[in-house]
């Protein structure tokens, strides 16, 4: 099986025909602007017409380098073949039905390949939703279920969605909660690890959640603790070792559900499974959505069978929840999931990554902080020898990276973040090439 289609491995540079946007990208902006509400943003208003691989074209004919999948969807590429046969398929047979009335036999098997592959040998079941935050509430739901207890604790940088509940988990208000309130109450955040930013080791960053979780929750009130192992809106945060493990340690000890929101980081995005294994954790509920079925809209919830089941019959589900079609799609993923080959093109888009950001820190002392795993890497742009933010530095990278053809993606809390999310189907040139032109947008800054 292959990651890539012919045109896709055989494109190095992007192939611009027009300025960025085009004049034919422009026009439809207009358009969308009398037509779509603006709080449905647009980071860059260039309208796709078709995608393989590593590569978006847009309306004018210009081919631009994707380094961010969606925001991580497409973790295996674009209209990747595998996917788009099965998913085709599945469309001659059925399209949808309702698994809660007329059940099929794919989505029980994709239940048990989800629960096979998440981390811990215990007893597992699984059922589907349709996104990241609809999994998020049902997680929640259940925790609630299982502990008879009523709040949740969510870590400071985390981001786990749009919806009611989801706003008032997330760290940042703008603009995710801004105008929306009265938020869902019993959520509470709590101090997470930030390494280059708190200077704690992964013990010492523990205490302190703990110490919060404690004295301004109190364990009684507790139903569940949620993480993503790798922080992604926040800014690609990896904890401190130590951290998420002591962290679960007391959880399990206070009868308090430990969450892994995967949905970004799952599924071979850094490397493994879960990027929970790369911290050796093993949670009570794992959240998969994003590549779980590479385009199409699906979402799990995974979980210890005893927890998974205090929701009463009829409690859980949903409309299109488990679509046959995205689940014939997902079964493609995990067929190449595990052939193995993705978590190998994971590892060497890693190297290649820190490799470069290396060589450009060392030219750039903006550039303060470099981490992730996998294909999940980003650098934090600082000024020089302190953690002082230079938010307005990431969007003018993001920017000329466009005008050039690249698409980049910014992110973290206090938005000075340029985060790497590629299919992995880029090329160790395409990730030169991007390195190029970032080194541009720094340079040039440098010379103003």
């Amino acid at each position: 099986m292959t990651l890539t289609t012919e045109v896709s491995t055989a494109l190095q540079r992007p192939e611009l025909r027009t300025a960025i946007p085009g004049p034919k990208s422009l026009k439809i902006h207009a358009r969308r602007q009398e037509a779509v509400p603006r709080g449905v943003g647009c980071a860059l208003p260039v309208y796709i017409e078709q995608a393989d691989g590593a590569w978006i074209t847009d309306v004018d004919g210009n081919r631009l380098l994707d380094l961010g999948s969606g925001i991580g969807v497409t973790t295996l590429g674009h209209t990747q073949p595998t996917v788009v046969a099965a998913a085709k398929s599945q469309l001659d047979r059925v399209t949808h039905t309702l698994f809660t009335v007329t059940p099929y036999e794919n989505y029980v098997r994709l239940a048990e390949r989800l629960s096979a592959h998440t981390p811990g040998a215990h007893a597992k079941k699984t059922f589907f939703v349709n996104s990241g935050a609809e999994a998020v509430e049902n997680a929640v739901k259940i925790a609630r279920a299982h502990t008879g207890r009523r709040v949740i604790a969510a870590l400071d940088h985390a981001f786990h969605g749009r919806t009611n509940l989801t706003m008032a988990m997330n760290h940042r208000a703008a603009p995710y909660g801004t105008g929306f309130g009265p938020f869902a109450p019993d959520v509470q955040r709590v101090p997470n690890s930030y390494p280059f930013r708190d200077g704690l080791n992964g013990e010492q960053a523990a205490a302190r959640t703990i110490e919060y979780l404690e004295q301004r929750i109190g364990v009684a009130d507790l139903a569940a603790v949620i993480a993503e192992p790798i922080q992604g809106e926040g800014g690609f945060i990896v904890p401190a070792p130590g951290y998420l493990i002591t962290l679960q340690k007391w959880a399990s000890e206070n009868g308090v559900v430990f969450i892994a929101d995967e949905i970004q980081a799952g599924l071979g995005r850094t490397g493994t499974w879960f990027a929970s294994e790369l911290f050796g954790l093993v949670p009570d509920l794992v959240l998969t959505a994003k590549g779980i079925a590479d385009g199409l809209p699906l979402a799990g919830i995974t979980g210890r069978a005893a927890i998974m089941d205090s929701a009463l019959p009829g409690g859980l589900g949903g409309t299109f929840a488990g679509n046959p079609v995205s689940i014939a799609a997902a079964h493609a993923v995990f067929d190449l999931l595990e052939s193995g080959a993705p978590f190998a093109e994971a590892a060497r888009i890693e190297e290649a990554l820190l490799n470069g950001l290396g060589e450009l820190a060392r030219k750039h002392p903006e550039v303060g902080d470099i981490r992730g795993r996998g294909a999940m890497i980003a650098f934090e742009l600082t000024e020089p020898g302190t953690t002082t933010p230079l938010a307005g530095l990431a969007t003018e990278i993001a920017a000329h990276a466009a005008s050039r053809g690249v698409l980049l993606l910014t992110a973290g809390s206090y938005g000075n973040v340029i985060r790497f999310l590629p299919s992995l189907a880029v090329s160790d040139e395409n990730i030169a090439f991007a390195l190029e032109v970032i080194a541009e947008a720094l340079a040039s800054r440098n010379q103003a």
